[in-house]
């Protein structure tokens, strides 16, 4: 339905589109217009996209690397910094409100904080640096925290995996090359390979070190790499023979690897949004180009702080912090969604107006980025998640604007308004199916499982294989489409789908946390596509939602979930909006408006709305990469909710069944 039919829907229901007659009418209303309230000028939403302190304190580092030190800014994100540190228990950094001490983040958040003044011996950074020594000392921390140590002379390069440059010079046939893992790691690893080639050392004008944090020196520790199973044993060996044989490597190779490094990652350097448009790549990007004599005003290299420097976020309080990258398509796709389904009438749909126009133009019609190795015949046609990432982007934004550009003209004046751009996308998304039937977030068949296990590898997140919310996604979008064509493909994914089912009915949420994020994008996905709703295996993946609700009608997800699955979709008894948001859309969208569990988490939801209209909780609620990185999308706790009632509403006063 289009913003105007739904008004209509509402008048004939005996009220204006506005009137506030209901709880649930008055709710949505305060959350509409809280919504809306958040909108830019040019149409769209960017929300907080926060994370741990690693990313801030890195930035911190950073300054102190390439000798750039902004002191007002350092000490904005120092105060940030500390005020994360949990001080009454385990006395360092978390990946996520919550959760436990985290040993890579706290060694990093202590030498930013000392880097920018702490004195060692305050309470917060004695209690801080007994919790690392208690737990191994730094050279426990993980590869890349070692590899920053290394580059502040903290520790040998010994304790950094061996990975040469020559790696750029590889075959595509070879077992390893950077077009057999995910977006995220070639784009950091590129820049990254100059900087460990060249043993790169940090200008650290202040002398800044960390000694204090290692309970062997680290001269002297013979332990810094874990082994674990065959494959990983294996690649320990390899590693050992490639230091042997470095000093061999001609000086002429190792320049010309520089180069094709430095050839690569230029061209994707992507104007003031930044290589990849996340932080990691950016600051390896900048201090690669530090290290190669790149001057402060050459243009690339300053573009590129320019990059960095927009990824700060300022808060009233006097603090800032650093995000790791920019959230506006994602966040303003979501709103719009949300606001489709709330009504409102000329204000919501001059929003919603104001929202496709700016998303309209952002689709990627021209480059053919990184994602064309494995599909090299297939036009460009996405969105990308930041405001320009042309060489990356995704298939979980297109399918999500797909689906709005399409619902959001259908029925009105210009139905076919965006007709050309939706075709063009869905041809991209169905051309991106990996072989198994499945759909991954930015490549096709990027499934080279060994790859994790190399000993550059030991956060695991080095591949982007098919997801199950990410297919669910596109399944939904295919499904609002209802083109026939598109059934042998939906067929594929519903049976990739069959077998990534868990045996309790649930599935495994990559992108949001977590098994009821995935179990929601999956139902939704199966419901639009016409999926028989009623076979056994849909009904337990709806059973397993109603199984996790809590006694007070709300649903809760730890991200300790990614750690211990038996914990999936609980939080001990703690409801989120999000979460609680996710599991009513999955219920809802297999028809399960008149239960008692949907109702129980609309009165939930109800009873949670703050003052200004929208919801508030301090839970992290998505991962960047599971178990090791993790994320807090504000405005998930602003569009979500809202969605949840708005949907709620439609299906029970209007008798609709759907996503």
């Amino acid at each position: 339905m289009t913003v105007i039919s739904i008004a209509r829907a509402q008048a004939r229901r005996g009220a204006s589109p506005d009137s506030p007659n209901t709880r649930l009418d008055r709710a949505i209303e305060r959350a509409r217009e809280a919504l809306i309230a958040l909108q830019r000028d040019d149409g769209h939403w960017c929300f907080e996209f926060e994370t741990d302190c690693t990313i801030s304190s890195e930035y911190i580092l950073m300054m102190h690397f390439v000798d750039e030190i902004d002191d007002v800014l350092q000490e904005k994100l120092a105060r940030y910094i500390r005020s994360k540190q949990v001080r009454d228990g385990h006395g360092g950094w978390p990946l996520y409100q919550g959760g436990a001490l985290d040993l890579s983040c706290t060694v990093k958040s202590y030498y930013a904080l000392k880097a920018a003044g702490d004195d060692p011996q305050a309470p917060h950074m004695r209690q801080a640096r007994d919790a690392i020594l208690a737990r191994g000392g730094a050279a426990r921390s993980n590869v890349f925290t070692r590899i920053l140590l290394a580059m502040f002379g903290q520790v040998p390069w010994r304790a950094v995996p061996y990975v040469p440059v020559e790696i750029m010079l590889f075959p595509k046939w070879a077992p390893f090359h950077i077009d057999k893992i995910s977006y995220w790691a070639r784009s950091t690893m590129v820049p990254l390979l100059i900087l460990i080639s060249r043993r790169a050392q940090a200008k650290n004008p202040r002398g800044v070190g960390v000694a204090e944090l290692f309970v062997t020196p680290p001269e002297q520790e013979r332990h810094y790499f874990a082994s674990h199973g065959v494959v990983n044993k294996l690649f320990l060996v390899l590693d050992r023979v490639g230091r042997i044989c470095d000093p061999l490597v001609p000086k002429s190779l190792r320049r010309r690897a520089i180069r094709a490094a430095e050839q690569w990652f230029l061209p994707r350097m992507n104007g003031e949004d930044g290589l990849g448009g996340i932080f990691p790549p950016m600051v390896n990007a900048l201090e690669a180009m530090d290290l190669l004599g790149y001057p402060k005003d050459h243009p690339a290299r300053a573009t590129c702080l320019k990059a960095l420097q927009k990824l700060l976020a300022f808060r009233d309080d006097g603090t800032a912090f650093c995000q790791p990258c920019l959230s506006p398509v994602w966040d303003t796709v979501w709103a719009a969604m949300a606001l489709l389904r709330a009504g409102g009438g000329a204000r919501t749909q001059a929003a919603m107006e104001r929202a496709l126009e700016w998303l309209a133009p952002l689709q990627e019609l021209e480059v053919k980025g990184d994602w064309a190795i494995n599909a090299p015949d297939l036009p460009p046609g996405g969105w990308a998640f930041q405001y320009a990432n042309p060489y990356y982007p995704d298939l979980d934004d297109t399918a999500v604007v797909v689906g709005l550009l399409h619902v959001a003209q259908k029925g009105g004046a210009e139905p076919d308004r965006y007709r050309t751009r939706i075709e063009r996308a869905v041809q991209w998304l169905l051309g991106m199916q990996s072989d198994n039937g499945g759909f991954a977030a930015f490549d096709r068949n990027n499934a080279y499982y060994y790859i994790n296990h190399i000993p550059f590898a030991d956060h695991g997140a080095m591949l982007d294989p098919p997801t199950e919310d990410v297919s669910g996604r596109v399944l939904a979008c295919l499904g609002v489409l209802g083109r026939a064509a598109d059934r042998p493909a939906i067929r594929r994914c519903v049976e990739y789908l069959k077998g990534t089912q868990l045996a309790d009915g649930s599935f495994w949420g990559r992108w949001g946390t977590n098994y009821i994020y995935g179990t929601w994008s999956v139902l939704a996905g199966l419901a639009l596509v016409g999926e028989d709703l009623g076979q056994p295996w849909i009904r337990k993946a709806v059973e397993w939602l109603k199984s996790r609700q809590h006694a007070d009608g709300g649903w809760g997800e730890t991200n300790d979930s990614y750690l211990d699955p038996a914990l999936r979709g609980t939080n001990a008894g703690v409801s989120s909006p999000h979460s609680t948001a996710w599991a009513v859309l999955g219920l809802l969208a297999v028809g399960e408006q008149q239960s008692e569990a949907v109702r129980r988490g609309i009165d939930w939801l109800l009873a949670e709305q703050r003052e200004h209209g929208r919801w508030s909780h301090p839970d992290y609620n998505a991962p960047g990469f599971p178990r090791v990185f993790y994320l807090k999308y504000h405005g998930y706790d602003a569009y979500f909710p809202l969605w949840a009632l708005s949907r709620y509403r439609q299906l029970t006063q209007a008798g609709e069944r759907g996503a």
